[in-house]
């Protein structure tokens, strides 16, 4: 039987899938908070203020990390409009260009096979595949960092001429240079310290003569500078909040709350590397054995290094989310590819079992899912996931069953089933959770805020920042009390929310008294002290995560949700109440009209 990868027709057909699969997907659910929301927020600003320097978050200064998926997110509405593929659609680009990488470059530096194992293995790992349909800046960190590793890669190989190789090294720098636009200088200092350990440990001094680093740090300079330049001179807080704030004291302390113990990733790599976790640590093994009799560039302990040091960087780091491990996926799916084309079917059993065996316990204990819930309201969120689950879980077995008995005479086939199997579980399960989403985003709640809102109403946020909402109504909010991760834009433009609730209380029995509606979205605490102060609300919508109240009156024959309170409060400093006007005009003048 001719070999699958060496059958055009079967991987293009098998890809053409997967796009259509992959592409769909990144317009199926909901923007969640708070990544997705937050981003697509910013862009949506950014294209309503026609200010592509300074990035905002709700209208507030937002320094905490560079532009360039802003400035993707932003050009794609500026082309398609606003939605959620939109908003996902360069996340859903540097995923599946990993993917498109790490095939080409398994076929360039090691074989034909080995490419197209590598793109089935990133393609199904379930962590790369999950994050490649969530608008957050890791992914596009990601794909900029594997655009680094590959060209290192193909430029460093024995087979490359002068001219490829300086083409790819050029290519590495690029990779960089938009890896440090898409979050910060690790875009350089982790490839950085890569090749400085690739060169103590496999003693291969001569690669810094072929990195050509005037060529590559002009042309990282040409692409890294005039933003940081031009934001600096429009906004002369921004250098010591970003460099040594975002960077040195998020790594070093545990500013942002984001702390996990040393060991955090270990779990995160095991489940996200799955359906391919019975190779991984034999992969890993082989990578650290690789031998070169020729002493030259040495492929696989470059991956290696790279997966083993950016995976400590980042366990060490007092600040740790799931996404931060992701730019290791790419080297893992070569590693992982070359263990494959070499293994026997024990291998690729490991990984069946190990498939087969959450997939059972899914099939049996799906229906205990709802006895998760934590209160009536997400009763039938949870519920709702059982099926979903179930699939997931059924679709897992078969491809595990089908790899085991594959495995012995038609390897290929399966290892297209573990990978087949893998991802549209993966992706089942992300498109079944889309009821819990919108409960998350308070998307269900949009009609009724539209519903009492102009473009002059005041939109307040009480005790919270809400990170979806406001790209699902077009418009930002005022922030009562509560900075979130705002701080620091707001302690440049304190104008800009109103400090205290009872600063906001005056401003909103005034505006009552003056027949002027205001809106408010708050948290449930927060309604039930202002409600035994007696200040006039009357509640437009609610959930057990927020209530969303207006100051004015019951129309003639509507019928309210909840019983109205007034009283006039006491009064307070005039400082406060143009303060929130302050803030008010500020809203508006971001909204998308």
């Amino acid at each position: 039987m001719r070999e699958l990868h060496k059958s055009k027709t079967f991987v293009w057909v098998l890809f053409l899938l997967f796009c259509i699969i992959w592409c769909y997907m990144l317009g199926a659910r909901t923007l969640v908070p708070s990544d997705e929301g937050r981003y697509a927020e910013m862009a949506r600003e950014m294209v309503a203020t026609s200010d592509w320097v300074t990035l905002r978050l709700n209208g507030i200064k937002y320094f905490e990390k560079p532009p360039l998926q802003t400035w993707m997110n932003a050009l794609t509405f500026e082309i398609f409009g606003l939605g959620e593929w939109q908003a996902r659609l360069w996340t859903g680009l540097c995923g599946l260009l990993g993917v498109v990488l790490v095939a080409f470059t398994g076929r360039k530096v090691f074989s034909e096979r080995t490419g197209f194992f590598a793109a089935l293995v990133l393609g199904s790992s379930f962590l790369w595949a999950g994050l490649g349909h969530i608008n957050t800046l890791d992914m596009g960190l990601a794909g900029m960092m594997t655009l680094s590793l590959v060209g290192l890669l193909i430029a460093q190989r024995s087979e490359a001429d002068a001219t490829e190789q300086r083409n790819w090294m050029l290519v590495c720098w690029a990779g960089m240079a938009l890896a440090v636009l898409s979050k910060g200088l690790i875009g350089i200092v982790l490839p950085g310290a890569v090749l400085v350990l690739y060169t103590l440990f496999s003693r291969d001094w001569s690669i810094w003569k072929r990195l050509h680093l005037i060529k590559g740090l002009i042309l990282f300079f040409v692409i890294t500078t005039p933003w940081f330049v031009l934001i600096s001179l429009k906004n002369p807080e921004f250098p010591r909040f970003f460099f040594i704030h975002e960077h040195f004291e998020r790594f070093t302390s545990k500013i942002h709350h984001r702390y996990g113990p040393p060991y955090y990733f270990i779990p995160i790599l095991l489940l996200g590397i799955i359906p391919w976790l019975g190779v991984l640590f034999q992969s890993l093994w082989n990578g650290a054995h690789e031998r070169n009799a020729a002493a030259g560039f040495q492929p696989k302990k470059m991956l290696l290094i790279w997966t083993l040091f950016i995976f400590f960087f980042f366990s060490i780091s007092d600040s740790k989310l799931p996404s931060y491990i992701l730019p290791i996926f790419p080297s893992l799916a070569l590693l992982i590819a070359c263990h494959l084309e070499k293994a026997s079917n024990k291998a690729i059993n490991a990984s069946a079992l190990l498939l087969l065996i959450p997939g059972a316990i899914g099939v049996v204990l799906a229906w205990k899912i709802p006895s998760l819930a934590k209160d009536a309201y997400s009763l039938p969120l949870m519920t709702a996931h059982v099926p979903w689950v179930f699939a997931a879980s059924v679709i897992a077995c078969i491809g595990a069953i089908a790899a085991l008995l594959l495995s012995r005479r038609q390897k290929e086939w399966a290892i297209v089933a573990l990978a087949t199997s893998g991802f549209l579980g993966g992706q089942i399960l992300m498109y079944g959770h889309d009821p819990q989403g919108r409960y998350s985003a308070g998307i269900d709640m949009v009609p009724a805020i539209e519903a009492e809102l102009t473009p002059e109403t005041p939109l307040y946020v009480v005790g919270k920042y809400e990170q979806s909402l406001p790209f699902y109504l077009r418009r930002t909010m005022i922030m009562v009390q509560h900075m979130d991760e705002l701080e620091f834009g707001l302690n440049q433009e304190p104008q800009l929310w109103i400090p205290t609730v009872d600063a906001f209380a005056v401003k909103w029995a005034a505006d009552h008294d003056a027949g002027k509606k205001d809106v408010a979205i708050m948290r449930p605490e927060n309604y039930t002290e202002l409600q035994k102060k007696g200040l006039p609300m009357r509640v437009i919508a609610q959930d057990p995560r927020r209530v969303v109240v207006t100051n004015a009156m019951q129309k003639p024959g509507e019928k309210s949700p909840a019983k109205e309170t007034e009283a006039t409060p006491a009064p307070e400093p005039a400082a406060a109440t143009s303060d929130a006007s302050a803030a008010s005009a500020a809203s508006a003048s971001t909204s998308t009209q």
